[in-house]
């Protein structure tokens, strides 16, 4: 049966709807998340107080204190870091046209990892201390990062030389990723070795990966690129939906796939590196949620990169809270929740057959 002008104009009126609707519950959504988040933890603050509090009307002391100087820093951090990881997962997987590609199962979170390792405890760019709370203070983070970047960019660099291999499958792409990922444990490992006691505790502690240790300088750092990054994908998407239809299809639409796949690992591997040098490895947010979201809201990279940065920031929101909630007054480094509910989430996908 062919629609008309009229009817076709009603039915993707309706997919966009449904599309702009969901985005708009989830923001919702984080907005809720986030205010339960702040109220939540060792000291409960009401909902109200904290609302007060946010919108610079009179609270207690006490309250304003932990809101500003604790909690929010936090909440923002889990949201960002969240929302670049999803990102950065959704972008990877479109590139290379892998359902496997994120920043974590192509190794480039455990380079990003060594590069931070490696620039503090050889290059003497900063000292890892364990606080009282088991969060690890790097004193120059900008060299830290920057150490983290290169050696992500050498990751994400092999993974786009191996795509470009006649004939390599998204199989031995991923391969690849394992592979890159145990070299890169290997030589963190090797470094923790010749720690001193002190060292070997903060690296441990920063490898789990915790959005409480950000300050809020390194805050404005990763919500800067994180924003850059998004708003190059975004203004990319067509680009990635032509990909995905295949090089032949992107070459004949007139995109140069080459450089849209270089620079989107690139920038990619630059927000990863950012959040891995900061936070430590927070894994399986950008594997599972851009997932998650292709179930929901389709393959269509102008609906799926918005909806994966909110589902990954209420994923890895709702976990760091779930992590200072479950323990309490211990905290759990949130990376910890995140592998035990991702695996069994992917795996659930995989059994389903939405995970391709």
């Amino acid at each position: 049966m062919h629609l008309n002008h009229g009817e076709k104009h009603e039915e993707y009126s309706r997919y966009v709807g449904r599309k702009a609707a969901l985005l708009a519950f989830s923001g919702i959504v984080l907005v809720l998340i986030s205010l339960v988040s702040i109220s939540k933890g060792a000291a409960s603050l009401p909902i109200g107080e904290v609302a007060k509090a946010l919108l610079g009307f009179d609270a207690a002391k006490r309250t304003e204190l932990i809101v500003w100087n604790i909690r929010l820093p936090q909440v923002l951090a889990a949201i960002v870091a969240g929302a670049g990881l999803s990102l950065s997962g959704a972008v990877m997987q479109s590139v290379l046209r892998n359902p496997l590609g994120s920043p974590f199962t192509l190794g480039i979170s455990h380079a990003a990892a060594f590069g931070a390792a490696f620039a503090v405890m050889i290059m003497g760019s900063g000292t890892m201390a364990s606080s009282h709370v088991g969060a690890v203070t790097i004193s120059n983070p900008y060299v830290t990062t920057g150490m983290a970047f290169l050696f992500s960019m050498g990751a994400s660099g092999v993974i786009v030389g191996i795509s470009r291999m006649r004939g390599a499958s998204p199989e031995i792409m991923v391969l690849s990723g394992v592979a890159l990922g145990a070299l890169f444990t290997a030589g963190t490992m090797f470094l923790q070795f010749f720690a001193d006691d002190v060292q070997l505790a903060a690296m441990v502690f920063w490898t789990f990966g915790d959005v409480g240790r950000a300050s809020w300088s390194e805050l404005g750092v990763l919500s800067v690129i994180t924003l850059a990054a998004s708003a190059y994908f975004l203004l990319n998407a067509w680009n990635y939906n032509a990909v995905d239809a295949g090089d032949e299809t992107a070459q004949g639409l007139g995109v140069r796939v080459q450089r849209v796949r270089i620079w989107g690992m690139i920038i990619a591997s630059l927000v990863t590196a950012v959040a891995v040098a900061f936070l430590g490895i927070i894994g399986f947010v950008g594997l599972v949620c851009p997932h998650m979201v292709r179930r929901l809201i389709g393959g269509d990279n102008r609906y799926l990169l918005p909806a994966s940065m909110l589902l990954g920031a209420i994923l890895l929101l709702a976990s760091d809270t779930v992590a200072r909630l479950i323990l309490a007054p211990h905290l759990l480094p949130v990376s910890i929740l995140t592998a035990f509910m991702g695996a069994p989430v992917f795996l659930a996908l995989i059994i389903k057959g939405y995970a391709k």
